[in-house]
């Protein structure tokens, strides 16, 4: 799972937790407002016709009371009481159809359903009172019933109601309510008991009953919770008269009764009830009456706040949700531009930075702390994770560096030992010189003494290799351009089996002096591996010439053939520096490691290919920069090389290219000749410490017209003297092999040696007094 997407998820699973507890919390108090909304619209729309009814009720049920009892009661008041009764019943019933539709919650259902069937049977006892049918006991039995009904149709209104300070505060009302039905009780009582004053054992048992319920309501569940206003109200009630008097008419009528056979005889304070009774009656039915009014009031305050309890909850919750979507979204993108910039700094660290340093270690170049991170101490995780690269790349660079300054110590050390060695191999050259100058009338020493010098130039270069792939460079005595014909006889005179090298340079180009070792090494090394992984009797050719992007050199031998893949492992040898290891692990192959490092050093490009003979051709491109401004001399002649050995001049070459001037303006060759060796002192000295000039062999070159308009020299054509018979082809002579040198060929070469360098020598200082 990627980064953002977690973090997306980190953000999405609490917003959406905290949305859903917002949910189901504004859920909540919007039931809870509608449950009290509802009890509100339940209690303005049957609480009233309830309480008008119960109030009715209770006056119909006096007047029957009193008629039962044969009080003196006029049928027109009870008939208008009736009527009064009756309206209030329609009125129950159809509020009560109307609430069908929504329900009301079981308790108060029950009670509704009850009141309901009671006042079914109101005409029934209507006519036993009528008719005095019955105990009077019964009918009011029958009208307690259903009031009680209505009472408990209240209590059921406000049970359920969901909050605990409305339940608490209903409680008094409800308790006020049953209180003012025990006083009605005991009025209704006392009117049953008619002008003899006599009530039944079971009635005088309800009337004390409802006096005990009444003062044990109000005591208990109304004035403890009463505010100070309603509080202080009730005790304006009950200090007055008419409380006093009703106080007094109970405490008679418990204290003073007599029993008689046909029942209980009330004292006389009875009759005070019916002028007491209307007034505090009234008294504390306005009492409760406020108090409803005020529950209502409250439930009314409290829906309210819920529903703006619901309001804040949600237009609260949904800014802290848009408040954390944003600082989700600010941080998640915060985090990730870090970690992108972390992640590119390090990429571009990993690519680009870190290789280049090494690189410039490799290279033994210092290297700026400043361009590698830095350790900055940041306490948050990004932070540390870039610390952490960073001191990762430190300690990477560290190691780079050591290897490095390893690397470099063991180049010192190794150029240090090829210096030495080298210092000893010149000695060795400069010995043999001597032993050639003193010991040169013996041809025979003379032969061992040039192998043993071309053994020692060529462990000289060996040394040079050594040299070279350490760091060195390679000393260079040369203070004058050279030519690039004698550029390539000096090239080839390095290489030990120098006489199967054929050698074509016809542009006539001159390089810097300064790089005449370098370059000299560089096709000494593709020369010497041409010879030898080519057969014996083969001859390698290398060829020089002039092409856009300076002198192009191309060595070609008759080699085994190589196969693609070979090539191109050569050729990246050749184009990159190698490192130790593998330098190691191919040290049979340094020729081209040290080609590699020279032609880096030069700028030039080496590429090794197949030729058309199916053996190797390289091609050496030299940048036209390392090429001498002056121009060669017209008429040049090749120089000698380093070793004597290297002195055996050769004829013109067979292969040269075809394009070829025109017959009258192509020079004759002249022909090598051989000549007596001349005295060993006159020999010029081969190691590289000497003169440049010192070093140099000659050998003859085409001499070309002058180019001042004067015509070439006659030209014989071969053959042209001879009979037709003798023109005939030959037949080839059988090939004689090799074999090693006589003493007399090699007293020719060396003869040839001498004479072609002081002929060299004679020329060049001519030419140097003409300039």
């Amino acid at each position: 799972m990627r980064l953002r997407t977690m973090l997306i998820w980190l953000a999405v699973v609490p917003t959406v937790a905290m949305g859903a507890q917002v949910a189901v919390t504004a859920e909540r108090l919007l039931t809870q407002a509608d449950h009290l909304r509802g009890d509100l619209e339940a209690s303005k729309r049957i609480g009233e016709p309830l309480f008008r009814l119960m109030v009715e009720l209770q006056a119909e049920r006096k007047l029957t009371a009193a008629r039962w009892a044969g009080a003196p009661a006029r049928d027109g008041d009870l008939r208008d009481r009736r009527a009064a009764t009756d309206k209030a019943v329609a009125e129950f019933r159809r509020l009560s159809a109307d609430s069908d539709a929504t329900p009301e919650p079981g308790q108060a259902a029950e009670h509704v359903q009850e009141v309901k069937t009671r006042l079914e049977q109101l005409g029934a006892f209507r006519s036993r009172a009528d008719a005095r049918s019955g105990v009077a006991a019964q009918t009011m039995a029958y009208y307690d019933g259903v009031i009680d009904g209505i009472t408990g149709l209240y209590q059921g209104a406000f049970s359920h109601a969901e909050d605990a300070g409305l339940l608490q505060e209903s409680r008094p009302v409800i308790a006020m309510l049953s209180a003012s039905e025990m006083l009605a009780r005991q009025d209704t009582i006392l009117t049953l008991a008619g002008p003899s004053r006599e009530l039944t054992p079971t009635a005088f048992g309800e009337f004390l009953n409802d006096a005990g319920a009444h003062q044990h309501l109000y005591d208990t569940w109304v004035v403890p919770y009463l505010p100070p206003a309603a509080k202080q109200t009730y005790e304006g009630i009950t200090s007055s008269d008419a409380w006093k008097t009703k106080l007094r008419v109970e405490t008679a009528v418990i204290a003073q009764h007599k029993i008689t056979d046909s029942g209980m005889k009330l004292p006389a304070e009875v009759n005070d009830w019916s002028t007491a009774y209307p007034v505090f009656s009234a008294q504390l039915t306005e009492l409760g009456n406020q108090r409803s009014r005020d529950l209502l009031a409250h439930a009314d305050e409290k829906a309210a706040e819920l529903e703006g309890d619901v309001y804040w909850l949600v237009g609260g919750s949904a800014g802290a949700l848009l408040l954390v979507v944003a600082v989700v979204v600010v941080t998640t993108r915060s985090v990730l531009r870090r970690l992108r910039r972390l992640h590119e700094r390090t990429v571009a660290i990993a690519e680009e930075t870190l290789p280049d340093v090494v690189a410039r270690l490799h290279r033994g170049q210092p290297v700026d702390d400043d361009a590698l991170p830095a350790v900055r101490g940041d306490q948050d995780e990004v932070g540390q994770i870039s610390d952490a690269f960073a001191r990762v790349v430190a300690v990477s660079v560290d190691g780079h560096r050591q290897l490095a300054a390893e690397r470099h110590g063991f180049g010192m050390f190794a150029s240090g030992i090829a210096s030495r060695t080298g210092n000893l191999v010149s000695r060795q050259l400069s010995l043999t010189e001597d032993i050639q100058d003193t010991f040169g009338h013996d041809e025979a020493l003379l032969a061992e003494l040039m192998r043993s010098d071309q053994l020692t130039v060529g462990m000289r270069r060996q040394i040079e290799n050594l040299l070279i792939l350490s760091g060195g460079e390679v000393p260079d005595p040369h203070t004058e351009p050279m030519r690039v014909a004698d550029l390539l006889r000096e090239a080839a005179a390095e290489v030990e089996d120098f006489r199967r090298i054929e050698r074509h340079a016809l542009d006539e180009a001159s390089v810097e002096p300064s790089v005449i070792s370098q370059i000299s090494h560089l096709l000494a090394e593709l020369l010497d591996n041409a010879t030898r992984f080519s057969p014996p009797r083969s001859k390698v050719v290398i060829r020089a010439e002039l092409v856009a992007d300076g002198l192009s050199v191309e060595i070609e031998d008759r080699g085994p053939r190589v196969g693609e893949s070979g090539y191109e492992e050569m050729n990246r040898r050749l184009h990159s520096a190698p490192p130790y290891a593998e330098l190691a692990e191919n040290a049979h192959r340094l020729g081209l490691f040290v080609v590699g490092h020279l032609a880096e050093q030069l700028g030039a490009t080496v590429t090794l290919r197949r030729s058309v003979y199916g053996g190797t051709s390289a091609v050496v491109v030299l940048p036209s920069e390392l090429m001498a401004r002056t121009a060669a001399p017209a008429a040049s002649v090749t120089r000698p090389s380093r070793t004597p050995g290297a002195a055996a001049p050769e004829p013109a070459p067979e292969s040269a290219p075809a394009t070829a001037p025109a017959p009258a303006t192509t020079p004759a060759p002249v022909p090598v000749r051989r000549a007596a060796p001349e005295p060993v002192a006159q020999r010029a000295p081969t190691g590289r410490a000497a003169p440049a000039l010192a070093q140099r062999t000659p050998a003859l070159r085409p001499v070309t017209g002058d180019t001042a308009g004067r015509p070439a020299l006659p030209e014989r054509v071969p053959q042209t003297h001879m009979t037709s018979q003798l023109r005939a082809p030959r037949a080839p002579e059988p090939d004689p092999g090799p074999g090693p040198d006589t003493p007399e060929e090699v007293a020719d070469a060396w003869a040839d040696y001498e004479e072609g360098t002081q002929k060299v020598e004679a020329e060049l200082r001519q030419e140097q007094d003409q300039r």
